[in-house]
């Protein structure tokens, strides 16, 4: 398991100031990712929160064509389905961008949790650390696919990515990236809004073992808020 790491919480006042937030940090490190190696791979997150931030980046000057995208997890439903995170990616983003299509790394969830996650798997064998990690963090403290109580958790190796039976919200079915391949990372941003958060926020900032507080990033991991609550404090390191 990878260790715990300090994490950069920053609270902000209203969701536009936490998605204008985030877009400067993705084309940030994009610029300097780029700048560096000719390179930027970015790993996208699901769920609603980042679906704007998705939309803003449409109009970001930046060289496209050095992208690579992968992705966080993906539901095992056909790949024209509404609730994929590829298809509601390629809606906000993707469509609209001249990313070539062989940078562009869907997860086949539409093959079955085995199928798909042994796929990816090979998928990603050459792949060097990403360079910046979206994630977002469920009620239950959940990210990715990665849920409290899940087979994951009873295993201290992982492939690069796993099969979820039995996730608590439909669809049961889904891959994911572990924890130690999403942890694999310069940097993490988690990506927090909503009242229904402020639990799992707390819970995670008193340094209950939740599924988020497992993943970790070289240069460290950000988690951005927007709750409707004074800010908390960031979580505590449980190795440094």
């Amino acid at each position: 398991m990878p260790h715990r790491q300090h994490s950069r919480l920053r609270a902000f006042p209203t969701l536009e100031a936490l998605e204008q937030a985030a877009v400067n940090v993705i084309l940030g490190v994009a610029a300097q990712s780029i700048a560096s190696n000719g390179r930027f791979s970015l790993v996208l997150a699901g769920g609603r929160t980042p679906r704007s931030i998705y939309q803003a980046l449409r109009s970001a000057d930046t060289r496209w064509s050095a992208w690579s995208i992968y992705y966080g997890d993906e539901r095992c439903l056909p790949p024209d389905d509404a609730e994929r995170n590829s298809r509601m990616a390629a809606e906000a983003l993707l469509d609209a961008v001249p990313i070539p299509p062989g940078r562009i790394h869907a997860i086949p969830a539409e093959l079955g949790p085995e199928q798909a996650a042994a796929a990816y798997s090979r998928e990603l064998a050459d792949v060097d650390a990403f360079d910046l990690v979206l994630l977002g963090l469920g009620e239950d403290g959940h990210t990715a696919s990665l849920f409290p109580g899940g087979d994951w958790e009873r295993s201290t190796r992982w492939p690069d990515a796993i099969a979820v039976h039995g996730a608590p919200k439909p669809p049961e079915s889904r891959v994911s990236l572990s924890p130690a391949r999403l942890s694999y990372a310069r940097r993490c941003l988690f990506l927090v809004a909503g009242a229904d958060k402020r639990d799992a926020v707390s819970r995670w900032c008193a340094g209950v073992d939740l599924p988020a507080s497992r993943i970790g990033a070289i240069e460290g991991v950000d988690v951005f808020t927007c709750i409707n609550a004074r800010p908390v404090p960031p979580p505590e390191s449980s190795a440094e």
